[in-house]
C-alpha cells in the first residue's frame, strides 16, 4: 500500500528508526524524536523509563510488550508519557528496519518512506489505556501460577548454591579499599535516579566507595560521581563510563567464560574477573562483604518477583542467599525519594523557615563579634545541605 502523505491525526507518528534487539544498548545511541525499533517482551519499567528519559517520538515492539503472565511496568508509563506504543509487529520486522530509515507509525499501522512515498512495512497493535488494563486484569489473573513457579525454581537452586552464603568468593587483589568503609552499590533498578538525588548529601559527606553495576556506573556519571568500581557482564554500561579510570571487574560464568571480557579488552583496558552464578548485584554485594565493609547501601536493587520477572530471570535463589549473607549490613535505599513527595511542601518550607529563623540570633551576634563567623559558616552550610538533601532549589 502507496501513501505520498498522511493527514495531520494524533495517531500519527513520524521520526527515523533506531533499531535493536537489546533495548538496553539501543537507549545508549537514540536521539530525542526518533522511533525506536525494539524485540522485547514484557517491557520493563528500566527499559520504558529510558527510553521516555531519550524522549522518544514512537516505539515499534516486535513482541508483546505485555505478555499477560504478570504484570510488566513498562508499557503503562510509555502511555502516561504520550509516546505511541505499536505492539507485536512480528520478528520480520528487525530485518526489513534498518538504522536512520524513515518510518511513521499510522494507527495499527507501520509504514516506511521509500523514493517519495509511504510504503506499508508491518501491522501490529496500537496499544492504548483500555487494551493495556486488559492486559493488567489478564496478568493479574495468571500470577497466582506464575508466582508458584517462581518460588518453586529459587528454592530449587537456592540448594544447589548454598554454597554462595557457606564459601569464600575467589576475589582478586583490588585496587579499591573497602574495609571498614561505607560502599554504595548502584544498579539501573526503578526509581534509580531520584534515590540517587535524595543520597546526595549523604555521598558527599561520607565519601563511600562507589560500585556501579554494569549500566549503575552511567546513572553514578549522569549524578555528578565517578565511580570508583565498575563490576558487571559489561553489556549495558557506557564506553564512556568503562573510560572514567574506574577499577573493572567483569562478572563471569561459574565455568570462567566472560564475553564481556573481550569488551573491555577491545578499549584497551585491563579488567580482573570474578566466576560465579547469579547476578552481578548479588556478586557486588557479596564482594563488598567479603572485603570488609562496614555498611553496604543498595541503591536501585531489583529485590522482589516482578523485578526478576522483568528481568527475565525466573527465580532469586542468589539473590535470596545474598541478603541472608548480608543482611546485617545491608541497607536497601530503594524507594527513598518517596519519603518525601511533592504533596509535603508545606511542612518543607515549614522546617525551613525555623532554620533560617534560628540562624538571625547568629547572625546578628556575628555583627558584634568577629570570633562567630566561622559559627555563622557553619550554619549556613547545614542550611545548604538541608536544601539538597530535600531537594529545593
Amino acid at each position: 500500500m502507496l501513501f505520498s502523505r498522511f493527514p495531520a491525526h494524533k495517531r500519527v507518528c513520524h521520526g527515523s528508526a533506531a533499531v535493536d534487539r537489546q533495548t538496553k544498548r539501543l537507549i545508549h545511541r537514540v536521539r530525542p524524536g526518533q522511533i525506536a525499533v525494539i524485540n522485547h517482551r514484557d517491557l520493563d519499567e528500566v527499559a520504558a523509563e529510558g527510553l521516555i528519559k531519550k524522549k522518544v517520538g514512537g516505539v515499534v515492539n516486535a513482541a508483546p510488550s505485555i505478555g499477560g503472565t504478570y504484570p510488566a511496568r513498562g508499557p503503562g508509563l510509555l502511555l502516561d508519557a504520550g509516546i505511541p506504543l505499536l505492539d507485536v509487529t512480528g520478528n520480520e520486522i528487525l530485518e526489513k528496519i534498518v538504522e536512520g530509515d524513515v518510518l511513521c507509525i499510522h494507527r495499527d499501522r507501520l509504514y516506511q518512506k521509500r523514493a517519495g512515498c509511504w510504503v506499508e512495512v508491518a501491522r501490529g497493535h496500537r496499544l492504548d489505556r483500555t487494551h493495556w488494563q486488559q492486559k493488567v486484569e489478564e496478568a493479574a489473573d495468571h500470577l497466582d501460577g506464575t508466582l508458584d513457579s517462581f518460588v518453586a525454581n529459587t528454592l530449587d537452586y537456592a540448594r544447589r548454591e548454598r554454597f554462595l552464603i557457606s564459601q569464600r568468593l575467589p576475589i582478586p587483589s583490588l585496587i579499591t579499599e573497602m574495609q571498614g568503609r561505607d560502599v554504595v552499590i548502584v544498579v539501573r533498578g526503578g526509581g534509580y535516579e531520584r534515590d540517587l538525588r535524595m543520597l546526595r548529601p549523604y555521598l558527599k559527606e561520607a565519601n563511600p566507595v562507589l560500585v556501579g553495576v554494569d549500566g549503575g556506573a552511567d546513572a553514578l556519571l549522569e549524578s555528578g560521581f565517578r565511580p570508583d568500581l565498575i563490576l558487571g557482564d559489561m553489556d549495558s554500561v557506557s564506553d564512556r563510563a568503562l573510560l572514567t579510570g574506574s577499577e573493572l571487574v567483569v562478572h563471569a560464568y561459574p565455568d570462567g567464560r566472560a564475553p564481556g571480557l573481550k569488551r573491555v579488552e577491545s578499549l584497551g583496558l585491563a579488567a580482573h574477573l570474578i566466576p560465579c552464578p547469579g547476578t552481578s548485584e548479588d556478586v557486588a554485594m557479596l564482594m563488598a562483604d567479603q572485603e570488609g565493609a562496614r555498611l553496604i547501601v543498595a541503591v536501585g536493587s531489583h529485590s522482589h518477583v516482578i523485578d526478576f520477572l522483568e528481568k527475565g530471570r525466573r527465580g532469586m535463589s542468589s539473590t535470596l542467599l545474598t541478603r541472608i549473607k548480608v543482611g546485617p549490613k545491608l541497607v536497601d535505599a530503594r524507594g527513598v525519594h518517596r519519603l518525601y513527595s511533592g504533596s509535603k511542601k508545606l511542612p518543607i518550607r515549614e522546617i525551613a523557615g525555623l532554620i533560617v529563623a534560628s540562624a538571625f540570633p547568629i547572625l546578628a551576634l556575628t555583627a558584634v563579634n568577629p570570633r562567630l563567623f566561622y559559627m555563622a559558616k557553619l550554619v549556613w552550610l547545614n542550611v545548604k545541605i538541608f536544601f539538597s538533601w530535600v531537594g529545593m532549589p
